[in-house]
């Protein structure tokens, strides 16, 4: 009797979902790549311009809902776009394509090399314009209905009656594309006037930089394709700014000097549309100046004001106007070691610095309809924060505005009333609210479930620890699914590192990725930590790291290290350390300088000597080879492979265009020339990082390694 009670009850658990056995990833959901455990959300959710109305899709319509309001209404209908379509003559869509609103009335739409309006009035569809197959870097106009657009390096506009070519140059000029390598917050090289009769653009002379060889072995004869690629020191492009103007159809190019090698950036176009404003930043990026440039004949107006710093200034952003005060605009800058907001007349008078304190403002958000406030986030409440911030212009009064511990997203509706909160944090996945600037509306609009509720995962916990200066270093820790404190463990340690990343912070899962959460499924434990040089502290702690990479990171990981250190349940013998790109070159640094404490190493595109690399990032950090030599030499891992102990996995893809091959062919001539073994593995056909269905087997692959080599 009593073993079929057991029986009955062993039964029992193993059915019933509350005891059922949780899960371990596979590999492909540690690559990430089952879409079921991401949070889910709204789809395609945004204002309607012009409204305190938003929109967002369910199944086969769009849906509309009001603050303070549980009723939606239904605004479009895919049958509705499919009639339409028909009833114009083109062929119909089988889906409800990705609605991009210009007015509360009106939105447009691309479906295949095609785009389109949609009025919600007529329900009639209209043809904008379209594109020939190989079009790209498309920038919309909806003032006039014209697309910008790329075929190879050239630029074009066209409508629903012409296509105008605006240029005509050889390969190695590109046009109307994002330059100077995406540094500087570039990400666009087209941008319309406010009026939308003008066109600004950039023009990026690569004529003078040096050729470099990416071979693609995927055809029976490889092929040879050149990009090119200004390393540190050597000659880099030239940039211009071009404008054109539809009515005259003419072209002026701005005026902007010499040296021709500047770098030109957050570029913003006056509200009247007559004047562009452009920073100037030296090739050393130690003196920025913002101008003023007239765009009827391309002369400077004037210079606004100057930044100078003696490690480096480093513009991200454009002019945000005011709302009503087409002679005010907002500046951010990190002049006095964090970065905030300063309030600018046209004429370059500073009116005043609107935040300030030691945190940084990360991201400007809009003004109100009134131009009497603005918003933004930053990390005043924690560095593993973000929240959002009411700012009176005249007075310098801000207010919080979002409650919740953890990371908010916004988007702000035109009118500066109303907001969409997308948040999360340890606890919550994602929760998604409508709230209130002036009242208290806050409408849960989603609430994701936990996607991973059937897994087993590790218990995650921030902190921080301190540097050897007493600066706060902040952390996340995984414990191994299943943890016994009575237990030793291995330990691997995740690193980045380097400018323009956080990977600590108070979001679901603390900012780790589902492959980390398998590492501990597979006994480690998993720790990060953001030394210093890693991004949103502060001038002092950002730049600690200029002309001479590897030295304070690797000091601050070991900082973390010696906390590891006194954890019982932590196996000193067993600690490995994986990275990619400046993590690769990170893993491959705290190998070679502590193989004592390291017992196994993975560098994935890892930058092996700095040398190597583009101008724009190498010398913001180095200065050039011939100004640094003592830093270069330093940095790099070639001089420092002689103490290589233990494996080191080194993998790269082979038609990298961002840390090219060289580096690791480089690391791999002089391991066989001091004796010393690496393992290696190339992904053919990959550029940087590895990524679609393959990445599970990069997964694999990395997790193997330390298994087989740790465990």
């Amino acid at each position: 009797m009593k073993r079929m009670i057991l029986a009955l009850l062993a039964g029992f658990l193993l059915v019933h979902p509350v005891f059922a056995q949780k899960k371990t990833f596979t590999i492909n959901e540690a690559a990430g790549l089952n879409p079921k455990l991401y949070p889910t959300g709204l789809q395609q959710l945004n204002w309607l311009p012009e409204t305190t109305a938003f929109v967002y899709k369910i199944n086969d319509a769009f849906v509309s809902g009001r603050p303070g309001s549980e009723n939606r209404d239904t605004l479009i209908r895919l049958s509705e776009v499919t009639d339409a379509m028909k009833a114009a003559g083109y062929k119909e869509v089988t889906a409800l394509p990705y609605f991009n609103w210009i007015t509360f009335n009106d939105g447009w739409f691309r479906h295949e090399n095609t785009y389109f309006t949609y009025n919600l009035t007529t329900k009639a569809i209209n043809r904008l314009c379209e594109l020939p197959e190989q079009a790209d870097f498309v920038d919309i106009n909806p003032q006039t209905g014209y697309l910008a657009y790329c075929v190879d390096n050239n630029l074009f506009i066209g409508n629903a009656e012409n296509h105008i070519q605006l240029t005509s140059d050889p390969e190695f000029v590109v046009n109307g594309q994002s330059v100077h390598r995406n540094e500087f917050g570039i990400s666009k090289g087209t941008f319309w006037s406010p009026d939308g009769n003008k066109l600004a653009y950039y023009r990026m002379d690569e004529s003078m930089v040096t050729q470099y060889p990416i071979v693609d072995m995927g055809q029976r004869v490889a092929a040879l394709k050149n990009i090119r690629y200004p390393m540190a020191g050597m000659t880099s492009h030239q940039v211009s700014v071009v404008v054109y103007d539809l009515e005259q159809k003419t072209s002026v190019t701005l005026q902007t000097g010499l040296p021709a090698d500047q770098y030109l950036t957050s570029l913003s176009w006056s509200p009247d549309s007559e004047s562009i404003f452009l920073a100037i930043l030296n090739r050393e990026q130690n003196h920025l100046k913002m101008n003023r440039y007239d765009v009827t004949g391309g002369s400077l107006m004037t210079t606004l004001f100057e930044e100078k710093d003696e490690q480096y200034v480093e513009p991200l952003n454009p002019l945000y106007f005011i709302p009503g005060k087409p002679d005010q605009f907002i500046w951010n800058s990190q002049r006095d070691g964090f970065n905030h907001l300063y309030l600018y007349q046209t004429d370059g008078r500073l009116i005043r610095q609107l935040t300030s304190g030691p945190w940084v403002v990360t991201d400007f958000e809009g003004f109100d309809i009134s131009g009497k406030f603005a918003f933004f986030m930053s990390t005043e409440e924690s560095p593993l924060e973000r929240h959002a911030y009411r700012l009176e212009l005249n007075t310098g009064k801000r207010t919080k505005l979002t409650r919740q511990k953890g990371t908010h997203r916004i988007d702000m509706n035109d009118s500066g009333d109303y907001f969409l909160d997308h948040f999360s944090s340890l606890e919550v996945s994602r929760e998604i609210r409508c709230v209130g600037t002036k009242n208290k509306v806050s409408d849960l609009l989603h609430q994701s479930p936990d996607p991973l509720l059937d897994y087993l995962t590790g218990e995650i916990s921030l902190f921080q620890i301190a540097a050897a200066d007493g600066t706060p270093l902040y952390c996340r820790l995984i414990k191994p699914t299943g943890f016994d404190a009575g237990k030793k463990y291995p330990v691997l340690v995740y690193v980045y590192g380097g400018p323009h990343a956080q990977l600590v912070n108070n979001t679901w899962m603390g900012g780790a990725s589902f492959y980390l959460q398998y590492m501990a499924q597979q006994g480690f434990v998993v720790f990060t930590l953001d030394n210093r040089g890693s991004a949103n502290r502060g001038e002092v702690f950002e730049q600690v790291i200029h002309r001479r990479l590897g030295d304070v990171e690797t000091d601050d990981q070991m900082a973390g290290i010696n906390y590891l250190k006194k954890l019982d349940f932590v196996d000193t013998a067993r600690i490995g350390v994986d990275g990619w790109s400046y993590g690769g070159f990170m893993s491959l640094m705290l190998k070679l300088r502590h193989p004592e404490v390291f017992r196994v190493a993975v560098a994935g595109g890892p930058v092996t000597d700095w040398k190597y690399y583009e101008v724009m990032y190498g010398e913001r950090y180095m200065d050039t080879p011939e100004e640094n030599p003592e830093g270069y030499s330093k940095a790099s891992i070639m001089n420092q492979i002689e103490h290589l102990e233990g494996k080191v996995l080194v993998i790269h893809g082979d038609n990298d265009p961002v840390v090219v091959m060289q580096h690791s062919m480089d690391l791999l001539q002089k391991s066989i020339e001091l004796g010393k073994q690496i393992d290696f593995f190339v992904y053919p056909g990959h550029e940087h990082n590895i990524r679609g269905r393959h990445r599970a087997h990069l997964i694999d692959k990395i997790s193997t390694y330390f298994k087989d080599h740790l465990k």
